[in-house]
């Protein structure tokens, strides 16, 4: 059998609504809020360049069951141009696009098979030799169960195997936990490769047999930093090779700048300047959290003169001269290593805002969310927007204190 060549992309999140993003320009929101589209624009581009024997695409293609008509619209768009240069392409819906939900259906055409809520195969001629899918694609928003079972095992030699499961790594808590599963029940299937989809973060579990994570296209958080993307995958019954394929539009980061020594201001500014510069050459558009290192007694108190407020918009404000455009989300400060370095209170106050469960956060920002002015700009408490609070909180307590203020 000759070798195959296909892309294996999941979580395109079309349509993401970037909840939490404050204080950019009407184009720049609009080219974040357009980020998810134009990064599947550019994986359907490079499919149409590279004329690959077929596109997987492993659930998520949507943010939410709704399926917003403006995603559907570009989605159904892309799998035409698709269609018309022959490219078979195959996709299973995962929880955030799951078959109960509402939505104004468009008819995607006839190169696209899509699996129902139970797992079944697909059987696909290319040039290389036959390919045999299989997969599901989630019937409800939980699919709790190990769904990996029901995959028959790999019989003969006289095609290519290819597994498609959106779920979750089993142990793996980074994400919600979504019809599990182990390496080795994966293994033993004997597929020739494994396209995985739901967790974010590019990770290759196993080699020969590959079991794959492309994770997302597009960033849409600072959890979801770095370049984004897919894989472009040459399979043979020898080996696989990966060469993946960067797609992302805005590039959500960390960027580290030493204030070690930095006296004034001016000094403060150009030192970010500089820092975001030569980022902003490699990353292109770029929203950050600029996180302050080596913090001394000099600069400390230079921080100290200025509320964090104040310095973020200052900061902002002066890296529009920039030749990319990037924003800065926030202002962070590199912990210690040493926690042992706070003092008995700072330890106690610290431990007990991270103590603080949702009930507990809710009940303390009341009277904030309850302002008729403010409120209107507050993004509704979530589980993570607390985790965020927690963090920045626990961090202004050690940065303080360790500092001697």
């Amino acid at each position: 059998m000759e070798s195959i060549r296909f892309i294996h992309t999941a979580d395109l999140h079309l349509g993401s609504p970037f909840i939490g993003m404050k204080g950019l320009r009407k184009e720049h929101w609009k080219k974040l809020k357009d980020s998810t589209l134009d990064a599947f624009d550019g994986l359907v581009r490079y499919a149409l360049d590279e004329k690959p024997d077929f596109v997987l695409i492993v659930g998520d293609i949507y943010d939410g069951e709704d399926r917003s008509i403006r995603a559907q619209a570009r989605f159904q768009k892309g799998m035409q141009q698709l269609a018309e240069q022959e490219i078979p392409v195959i996709i299973s819906y995962g929880n955030h696009d799951h078959l109960s939900g509402n939505w104004t259906r468009f008819e995607l055409p006839k190169n696209v098979h899509a699996f129902d809520d139970s797992v079944s195969q697909f059987r696909l001629e290319t040039a290389g030799g036959p390919v045999v899918f299989t997969g599901f694609s989630y019937g409800k928003r939980h699919v709790s169960e190990s769904m990996v079972e029901q995959y028959p095992a790999a019989e003969g030699l006289e095609s290519y195997q290819i597994g498609m499961l959106h779920g979750s790594l089993d142990g793996d808590a980074t994400h919600a936990v979504y019809a599990p599963f182990k390496k080795e029940q994966l293994l033993s299937k004997q597929y020739d490769y494994w396209a995985l989809g739901h967790i974010h973060k590019r990770q290759e579990l196993h080699r020969e047999p590959s079991i794959v994570y492309p994770g997302n296209i597009q960033g849409r958080h600072r959890k979801e930093s770095g370049t984004k993307g897919f894989y472009d995958v040459t399979l043979s019954k020898r080996d696989t090779s990966l060469e993946f394929i960067p797609t992302s539009v805005v590039q959500f980061d960390q960027v580290a700048v030493s204030i070690k020594g930095i006296l004034h201001m001016n000094e403060l500014i150009d030192a970010c300047r500089r820092k975001l510069s030569l980022f902003g050459e490699a990353a292109g558009t770029a929203i950050v959290d600029i996180v302050f290192t080596e913090m001394d007694g000099e600069s400390f108190q230079l921080l100290t003169e200025i509320p964090e407020s104040e310095l973020l918009e200052t900061l902002q404000e002066s890296m529009e001269a920039l030749d990319h455009f990037i924003w800065i989300q926030e202002i962070r400060f590199q912990e210690a290593d040493n926690e042992a370095e706070l003092s008995p209170l700072g330890a106690v106050l610290v431990q007990t805002i991270e103590g603080w469960n949702t009930e507990e956060w809710k009940t303390i920002l009341k009277d904030l969310y309850r302002h008729p002015k403010s409120s209107r700009f507050l993004a509704p408490l979530e589980d993570q927007s607390i985790a965020d609070l927690q963090l920045a909180a626990a961090q202004k307590i050690r940065r303080s204190m360790q500092a001697g203020e």
